[in-house]
């Protein structure tokens, strides 16, 4: 007898499984647990198979029945209705694999796996987020270039014109990668190099102008909030390192008897390990720092908690309160009155100022040439600059401070 959805919904579960029959081979089982599994028997080549269709109420009636006569027509052209379902999730699951989030997720194991910074990382994954949300599921092999750019062009309308460009670039990036492990033919992104918006340029806010650079640095000396924070300008505008490099020191990183400070390759910026001259000046703030905090592994912890670094919007945030706006001048600006001044004052090759900021030529061939680090005159130009910032500083103060001698 037929099956209805009457007699369905009215099936009882009992002690063991039974079947409910339709007709053609479908049946329904009843599982003792409640479950109602469709099934269909055939036989193909003299041997009996069975087909699992779904579960009722999931898979009703009409589908079930409309499962097994598309069945049956497969059968009649010769093919196995089993051996099609799995063939449909074998590609299924390929595609999975294939999509452009899975490639994504690769691509981001593989610059973890590569040492990469977790700040880099980060926004990594915040770029393919915008890409995921538009693509994310498809097949990699079927993103086209006009695909790629309604993602860029969503991002672009909202006037982030340099996240569009930056976005292009980290998509490029996987459908690279998936083309060097044979998951994609092209990188549809090459055909976009010009279709974006191209981003105005602006120079990171700092003052360069010698006695604005020392109003800077007794304001600075004068700073009323943390004497943590007070130390860790005096010490960026000495060292010219990058914030983040300062905000994430360990006072293991130290070497007070040789005077130097080594940030290590995790946290620098290109990747290498990077050493900075310490003046005498900095080492009479880092000695003053250890009393308060030299008990934590950190230089700068969090005043929440010693485990993590000082906050990056700190140092912003004082400069803030003492009344220089973001337009002004931003912690990172501090690198370019350093590079501004030493440079225009004649006394040290430019080669000496780019190594000081940790630049890498931009130029390969020469890169593979200047590999020194021009230590010594990076030396005497650490002592140079702490001692033209207290002079700039007396200046501003009004008070006359004879040049100090010696510097070549």
């Amino acid at each position: 007898m037929a099956l209805n959805d009457t007699r369905i919904r009215n099936a009882r579960p009992q002690a063991k499984a039974y079947k409910m029959f339709d007709g053609g081979g479908l049946h329904l089982v009843i599982n003792p647990q409640g479950s109602r599994l469709w099934r269909l028997k055939y036989r193909i080549g003299g041997r009996e198979k069975l087909l699992s269709i779904g579960a009722y109420p999931a898979v009703g009636l009409k589908a079930a029945r409309e499962a097994r006569e598309a069945a049956k027509t497969l059968l009649a052209a010769g093919g196995d209705p089993s051996e099609q379902k799995k063939a449909t999730k074998r590609a299924a699951s390929t595609a999975a694999e294939c999509s452009f989030r899975a490639l994504a997720d690769e691509y981001l194991a593989k610059l973890t796996a590569e040492g990469r910074a977790a700040v880099t990382l980060g926004k990594v994954e915040w770029l393919l987020g915008f890409a995921n949300a538009e693509f994310g599921g498809q097949p990699i092999r079927e993103i086209t270039a006009p695909n790629v750019l309604a993602c860029l062009r969503k991002v672009e309308q909202r006037g982030r014109h340099e996240t569009a460009r930056r976005l292009r670039s980290t998509i490029g990036a996987v459908f690279r990668f998936a083309v060097a492990t044979a998951r994609a033919d092209t990188d549809p992104t090459f055909a976009l190099r010009n279709a974006l918006i191209r981003p105005t340029v602006t120079p990171m806010p700092a003052i360069i102008e010698p006695a604005e650079v020392g109003a800077l640095a007794r304001a600075i000396d004068g700073y009323k909030g943390q004497p943590t924070t007070v130390a860790a300008l005096r010490l960026l505008l000495l060292l010219v390192p990058r914030p983040g490099e300062l905000r994430q020191a360990f006072w293991e990183e130290f070497d007070f008897e040789a005077r130097v400070w080594t940030i290590p390759p995790h946290i620098a910026k290109m990747r290498r390990p990077h050493r900075v001259p310490l003046p005498t000046q900095a080492i009479d703030i880092l000695m003053d720092l250890r009393e308060i905090t030299g008990c934590c592994e950190r230089v700068f912890p969090s005043i929440r908690t010693w485990k993590r670094p000082m906050s990056e919007n700190t140092m912003n945030g004082a400069l803030r309160r003492l009344g220089y706006s973001g337009e002004e001048v931003v912690s990172h600006g501090f690198r370019s009155t350093f590079s501004t001044l030493a440079n225009e004052s004649g006394l040290w090759h430019p080669d000496a100022v780019e190594r000081a900021l940790a630049h890498v030529e931009g130029n390969k061939v020469r890169r593979a040439y200047a590999r020194g680090e021009h230590w010594d005159e990076r030396v005497r130009m650490a002592q140079w600059w702490a001692d033209h910032l207290d002079r700039l500083k007396a200046d501003a103060a009004g008070v006359v401070v004879p040049i100090r001698a010696g510097v070549s």
